[in-house]
C-alpha cells in the first residue's frame, strides 16, 4: 500500500512518539525515531566508548542528559548530505519522528523528501527545547497538533487527522482512478 512519507516535529517531551503510535496503530503507520535511528546508525560508539554504555537500551535511556551532543553528532552524520538520515530512515518507515535541524529539515523539504509535516505542541504544560539541541521551529510545519490535554484528548484528535485527511489521501494514491471527490469524508 502507497502511503504519504510523513514527519512529525516538536520538542522534547511534547508528544511525537504518541502521535506516531497512534498512526500505527490506527492506520498502519511504519516509524522510527530520528534519536533511536542515529544512534543505532551513528552514536552508539562514541558515546558509548565515552559514557561506558554497555548496550543500545543504556545509550537510548540516557539521551536526554545529552541532547546537544546527540544534536552534534547528528549533523556530523548528516554532513554533507543534509538528508542522509532523514532518507535512511524514510527507506523502510513511512514516519520520521523527531527531526531537529532546521538546514536538515530545509533540504529534505527541497528534495521533496516527505510530503505533510506535523508539529506536536504540548507548550505551555511541556516547556520549549533550547535551540542547542533544537533549531526546527513550529512555523516550518504545515499543520499542528494541540497535546495540551489528557492522552485521550490527543488520541481522538490524532484518529479524526487519519480519518478525515490521511486516510482519504492513502485512497487516491492506491487507487488514482477513483474521483477525487469519492474519498473525502467529514471528520466530527
Amino acid at each position: 500500500m502507497k502511503r504519504p512519507k510523513l514527519m512529525i516535529l516538536g520538542d522534547a517531551g511534547h508528544g511525537k512518539d504518541t502521535v506516531a503510535e497512534i498512526l500505527r496503530s490506527v492506520g498502519g503507520y511504519q516509524f522510527e525515531s530520528s534519536s533511536h535511528a542515529a544512534m543505532r546508525i551513528a552514536i552508539f560508539e562514541p558515546l558509548a566508548a565515552k559514557y561506558g554504555y554497555a548496550n543500545l537500551d543504556e545509550c537510548y535511556a540516557d539521551r536526554v542528559n545529552h541532547r546537544a551532543e546527540w544534536y552534534d553528532l547528528i549533523t556530523a552524520f548528516n554532513t554533507p548530505d543534509k538528508t542522509r538520515l532523514a532518507r535512511e530512515i524514510l527507506s523502510t518507515n513511512d514516519i520520521y519522528v523527531g527531526m531537529r535541524h532546521h538546514a536538515e529539515l530545509s533540504a529534505c523539504k527541497e528534495q521533496k523528501l516527505v510530503d505533510y509535516i506535523f508539529w506536536v505542541d504540548a507548550y505551555p504544560r511541556v516547556r520549549r527545547e533550547s535551540n542547542d539541541s533544537m533549531t526546527v521551529k513550529q512555523h516550518q510545519a504545515d499543520w499542528v497538533i494541540p497535546n495540551k490535554g489528557t492522552e485521550a484528548e490527543l488520541t481522538t484528535r490524532v484518529i479524526n487527522i487519519w480519518r478525515g485527511f490521511l486516510h482519504p489521501w492513502e485512497l487516491r494514491l492506491n487507487n488514482p482512478k477513483r474521483p477525487d471527490n469519492a474519498a473525502t469524508q467529514v471528520v466530527p
